[in-house]
């Protein structure tokens, strides 16, 4: 359809092989073009990301079923900007564009796009018309005559293609959602993929089963049928070794791999040093009576620490701690290589959100570095094994409750591989871990005793250790660190709102956190969303 981008891909990774036919998700260089395709998988219907730079042939070699036309940040008139073949809409599959995918679709089958000096930035009411001699919308048929959708754009529709009913518009956009059903061709202006976008999910739902005759057939029982399969055929009846953080991701990856290979496994838990109060514990009593894993545990404390001595950048951070898990898991695999034969695989629980966030996302910016992703090795010597690289977190968790793991480790906030290194803002050390330990410990047993753990996504609790402001304690001076506490709601980690937690129960943390934490005398609450924050510090 254009040039194919770069995309970055963890080292010797394997991606699944599921028998579904596709819907193919064209991603312009939007973030949310992985929302989109995980909107599709919500309603059941397996789909995949790929670039707008993928030649036509290759697009349609792989037998799509459907295929989205995503959002984007150029202007269709830009220099250089992506462009659509022409040719996809009489190949077959049937084609919805949504934003700069809507645009892009209209000038490619002869319509109109003008650069109206009118933009449409949030929230904006979308009005249903009744369109051509007053045909309703199947697109749209669940949408009541006003609803409020999530615009984002500066150019507008003026001229839909010819053959296509106009079936909505907005104040400033007369064409916001048209559709041709013979064609089996369909598009809107706005974001249907946002929670911001009343019945979004309903337009999805009625362009993938009334305009493109899918079947919701992608479920979790699916899912984990073809990842055995797909990692029987990976790894034959060599050994292989898990990276356990105790974490749901790495949980439901290792119980997966586990189901495929049976005592070919053997997870490795490493203590960086940089873990939350009594975590190493808890994984070591509760994932293996959970499972029956095999389990060895390794002390890198002070390893780590040495790498990271005087690192404040977040990025180096990063990397350093991808390059030390690589390094002791290396380590590991030859101490029971001795006794096992050898080990060529490791195990990683590495998800959609972290391959797009370290820039894997076909030609998406990397945000940060997910030390199991752009902070690998090049040097590293394991073939990766990476069964959850696709999925999304709903999707996980719903494969842990398939796999019959406890709902207390399926349920589990999700918590950084690099734990509280990147919670830390400046140096990292062993002074600074224990002062963020008890500071998150109480942080943990305050929410949980208020019973709010189901109302968030997770909670980071944050040092700012570069910085001091001035206080009174015990009716003198003090200098102490802010705490940062960051409770955020989310439903996929792509996009976040903080989590309106009770005054009550803010006012008792911070109370504790200041008179029971030595060198803390300040508790603040971060209520930016995401974006534009992410929803770590670093």
């Amino acid at each position: 359809m254009g040039q194919p981008q770069q995309q970055t891909e963890s080292v010797n990774s394997q991606p699944p092989a599921p028998s579904h036919r596709p819907v193919l998700v064209v991603d312009f260089g939007a973030q949310y073009a992985q929302l989109i395709a995980r909107r599709v998988r919500e309603a059941g219907v397996y789909s995949e990301i790929v670039p707008s730079g993928t030649p036509l042939p290759q697009l349609l070699a792989r037998d799509p079923a459907a295929i989205i036309l995503s959002g984007g940040p150029s202007s269709v008139y830009a220099d250089g900007a992506p462009q659509i073949d022409q040719r996809l809409f009489d190949a077959g599959p049937p084609v919805f564009g949504i934003c700069y995918g809507f645009q892009a679709m209209t000038t490619a089958l002869g319509g109109r796009v003008d650069r109206t000096g009118r933009r449409e930035y949030g929230s904006t009411t979308l009005t249903r018309t009744s369109g051509d001699a007053g045909a309703e919308s199947v697109l749209l048929q669940d949408v009541p005559p006003t609803a409020q959708v999530w615009m984002s754009h500066g150019d507008s529709v003026a001229q839909a293609p010819d053959g296509f009913t106009v079936t909505a518009a907005t104040a400033d956009t007369p064409i916001a959602a048209y559709e041709n059903l013979q064609r089996r061709l369909a598009g809107v202006q706005y974001h249907p993929e946002v929670i911001h976008s009343q019945h979004g999910q309903d337009v999805l739902r009625r362009f993938l089963f009334d305009i493109a005759g899918l079947q919701p057939d992608w479920t979790p029982g699916e899912i984990l049928a073809e990842q055995v399969a797909a990692i029987r055929a990976q790894i034959g009846d060599a050994k292989v070794l898990c990276g356990l953080s105790g974490g749901v991701d790495s949980a439901v990856a290792a119980a997966l791999v586990h189901r495929a290979v049976g005592d070919q496994l053997t997870c490795v838990f490493v203590d960086h040093g940089l873990l939350r109060q009594g975590e190493r514990e808890q994984v070591e009593r509760d994932y293996v009576a959970a499972t029956g894993i095999k389990l060895v545990t390794v002390d890198a404390s002070e390893r780590f620490l040495g790498a990271l001595a005087g690192v404040s950048d977040p990025e180096t951070k990063r990397k350093i701690i991808g390059r030390e898990f690589i390094r002791v898991f290396e380590q590991a695999a030859a101490d029971i290589s001795e006794a096992e034969g050898g080990i060529r695989y490791l195990v990683q629980g590495t998800l959609y959100p972290d391959v797009v966030e370290s820039g894997g996302g076909s030609g998406t910016a990397t945000i940060k570095s997910h030390h199991n992703v752009g902070g690998l090795p090049e040097d590293m010597t394991f073939e990766l094994v990476e069964p959850l690289r696709t999925l999304f977190k709903d999707e996980v968790r719903a494969l842990g409750r398939t796999l019959g793991l406890p709902e207390a480790m399926v349920a589990r906030h999700p918590f950084p591989g690099p734990g509280l290194g990147i919670r830390i803002i400046g140096d990292v050390t062993a002074e600074r871990l224990e002062t963020l330990r008890a500071a998150d410990a109480i942080v943990r047993e305050e929410m949980t005793a208020a019973g709010v753990d189901g109302m968030i996504w997770q909670c980071p609790v944050v040092l700012l250790a570069d910085v001091r402001s001035v206080g009174v304690q015990g009716d003198g001076r003090s200098y102490g660190h802010p705490i940062v506490l960051r409770p955020v709601s989310s439903e996929d980690a792509m996009t976040a709102d903080w989590t309106r937690l009770p005054d009550e129960l803010l006012a008792r943390i911070s109370h504790r956190i200041t008179g029971e934490v030595d060198e803390v005398n300040r508790v603040v609450l971060d209520i930016t969303s995401k974006p534009p924050g992410t929803i770590e510090w670093e």
